[in-house]
C-alpha cells in the first residue's frame, strides 16, 4: 500500500494528545498515512508555516484560525476546521507573591473567580495609587481562548486586560521562565504549564479554564481552506485516525501509556508522572493547598471533537471584549465557516 505522507506541526502542550496518539499508536499507519510530526516554539509559527504549506495541517488554537481566516492580527491565511483536538484543559496561574496578596485582599473564598477578581482589583488600585508600575498578565497567543478567559475573569470586577493590567505574549514552553524571572505575575495557559509552575514552587493555580467556562474549544486540526476542499481523502483520513485516538484516550487504564507518548524529549519533554496527573484530573494547586480533582478539566471525547459554528460567536465576542476588532454580520458568517460541519 503506498502510504500518504502528511507533515504536521504541534506545540508542546497535553492537548496535542490526539495528534501524538494518531502516530504513536499506528491509528495513522492503519489510515494509510506516514504522519510526520514537528514541535514549534510558537502558535505564529505554527500559522506562517500552514499558510506557506510547511505543513499540511497543525495543532491550532480555535480562535488563531478564525483570527487568520478574517485577516486580523496582520495576516490572512484562510483556514478550514474539519475536526476538534479537546475542549477545556487551561489554567490561570499567578507567582507565589502575587497568590499570596490575592489572598490578603479576598473578601471571601479565593477558589471564586469573582472573588479573586475583585481581590485583584483592589492590588490593582493600591498599586497604582502607590505609584507602582502595572501588574503583567499573560497569555499564549493573542487570540486565544486563554486571552478570552483572563478578560472574561478581569471583567467580573469590572478590570480591562491591556488597560488595568499589562498584557503579554508569551509561548506556552516559556511561561514557567517568564514567571520565575518576574516577567509576568501571571499567566492563562494550556496544560502543563500551569503545572509544571506549581511543581517548580513558582507559582500557585487560581482558577482551572471550567471554573470561568465550561466546554471551550481550545486545540483544533487547522488545514488550509483550500487544501480542505482539494484534499479530501487526506483530510478524512487524518480525521479517522484522530477518532481512533479520542477512542482510545478515553479508555479508562490508558492515561499511564498516553502520558509515556507525551513525555517523550521530542513531543513535551516533561516527567511522565507530572502528565499523567494532569491527564487523571488531579491538579496540583500550590500556594500551600492540597491537590484539586477537577472531573472536567480536559475533555478527548467524540462529543469535544465537533466543531460547532455557534463555538465562533463565543471567539467574536472575545475578540470584541479584548478589543481586537468590531464584529460585522459578514465577519460572523466567515468566522462560523471556518468550522466544518462534522462527517462524524
Amino acid at each position: 500500500m503506498t502510504m500518504l505522507h502528511l507533515r504536521v506541526g504541534f506545540m508542546p502542550l497535553v492537548d496535542c494528545a490526539l495528534v501524538t496518539l494518531a502516530k504513536d499508536e499506528g491509528f495513522a499507519e492503519e489510515q494509510g498515512l506516514n504522519l510526520e510530526l514537528v514541535r514549534e516554539v510558537s502558535w505564529s509559527n505554527l500559522r506562517d508555516k500552514l499558510n506557506v504549506r510547511l505543513f499540511d495541517a497543525a495543532h491550532m488554537l480555535g480562535p488563531a484560525a478564525i483570527a487568520a481566516t478574517l485577516g486580523i492580527g496582520g495576516v490572512k491565511a484562510p483556514m478550514s476546521v474539519p475536526i476538534g483536538l479537546n475542549r477545556d484543559g487551561a489554567a490561570i496561574t499567578v507567582s507565589l507573591r502575587r497568590f499570596e496578596e490575592l489572598c490578603r485582599h479576598a473578601q471571601g473564598d479565593i477558589a471564586d473567580p469573582a472573588v479573586s477578581a475583585r481581590a485583584l482589583a483592589a492590588m490593582v488600585a493600591r498599586r497604582s495609587a502607590s505609584g507602582l508600575p502595572p501588574l503583567t498578565f499573560a497569555a499564549v497567543f493573542g487570540f486565544s481562548m486563554h486571552t478570552y478567559l483572563l478578560c472574561e475573569w478581569l471583567a467580573k470586577a469590572g478590570l480591562r486586560l491591556g488597560e488595568d493590567v499589562r498584557f503579554e505574549v508569551v509561548p506556552p514552553p516559556q511561561t514557567v521562565e517568564a514567571l520565575t524571572s518576574g516577567r509576568v505575575d501571571g499567566f492563562c495557559a494550556g496544560a502543563p504549564w500551569n503545572s509544571a509552575a506549581v511543581e517548580a514552587g513558582i507559582g500557585a493555580m487560581i482558577h482551572a479554564s471550567v471554573d470561568l467556562r465550561r466546554d471551550c474549544h481550545d486545540k483544533v486540526l487547522a488545514w488550509r481552506a483550500d487544501d480542505a476542499t482539494n484534499r479530501p481523502t487526506a483530510v478524512a483520513k487524518l480525521n479517522a485516525a484522530i477518532l481512533a485516538a479520542s477512542d482510545w484516550a478515553c479508555r479508562p487504564g490508558n492515561a499511564a501509556r498516553m502520558a509515556q507518548h507525551l513525555s517523550a524529549p521530542d513531543r513535551l519533554g516533561l516527567p511522565q508522572a507530572l502528565l499523567e496527573r494532569i491527564l487523571n484530573r488531579e491538579l496540583v494547586q500550590g500556594g500551600g493547598r492540597p491537590p484539586r480533582h477537577v472531573a472536567h478539566f480536559i475533555r478527548f471525547d467524540l462529543a469535544a471533537l465537533r466543531p460547532a459554528p455557534e463555538d465562533a460567536d463565543w471567539v467574536l465576542a472575545g475578540m470584541e471584549q479584548a478589543g481586537q476588532t468590531r464584529v460585522s454580520e459578514e465577519m460572523r458568517a466567515m468566522a462560523r465557516s471556518v468550522f466544518l460541519s462534522p462527517a462524524f
